[in-house]
């Protein structure tokens, strides 16, 4: 295993939309082991394959939190097949790294996938695991959960992430 780059915004690669997983071998397996690794050492929740600069429909997922086992997600091919119910709840991304924002998304939700073996599963879940499956769903159409706010609000976020950005920027150059 092997932790992996997080691109971050504004990064192009995030906004295309990732293609079809068609060989279930070993350079897949080696890319979710790779992207779990770069995921629990973040640390995040959820991370997508464009989020490490690959365009294939991998998710990965674990949201149990850190007093309770591991519920490692990991879904190929994942595809919403169903939701309801309403959620706002503030989210977060790796990819967007120190912004936050509320989201309305499904509140329940139907995901079917593929494992790394091309074996297909459906999985119902609620809660941070639907915002979290629909949020990394996102990534591989390229859209951001930025993407979801009002455009007034994109607007200053664009504003103040830029700025942070390059007061970051400012801070290494310095050092």
């Amino acid at each position: 295993m092997a932790l992996r780059e997080i691109l971050h915004y504004p990064e192009p690669l995030l906004k295309q939309k990732s293609l079809s997983v068609t060989e279930f071998n070993d350079e897949l397996k080696q890319l979710a082991a790779d992207m779990v690794e770069t995921m629990y050492d973040a640390p995040g929740v959820g991370l997508a394959a464009p989020q490490v600069g690959v365009l294939q429909r991998l998710i990965i997922l674990d949201c149990s939190g850190s007093d309770a086992p591991n519920d490692l997600l990991v879904a190929v091919n994942p595809e919403l097949i169903s939701g309801d119910g309403d959620s706002l709840e503030e989210e977060g991304c790796l990819s967007v790294p120190g912004y936050w924002a509320s989201v309305k998304r499904y509140a329940n939700a139907t995901l079917r996938y593929q494992d790394t073996d091309g074996n297909v599963h459906e999985r119902e879940a609620d809660g941070l695991l639907a915002i979290g499956i629909q949020h990394e769903i996102d990534h591989l159409e390229g859209v951001l959960f930025v993407d979801h706010l009002s455009p007034l609000k994109r607007s200053i976020f664009r504003k103040k992430y830029m700025k942070m950005l390059r007061e970051k920027e400012a801070e290494n150059a310095e050092a």
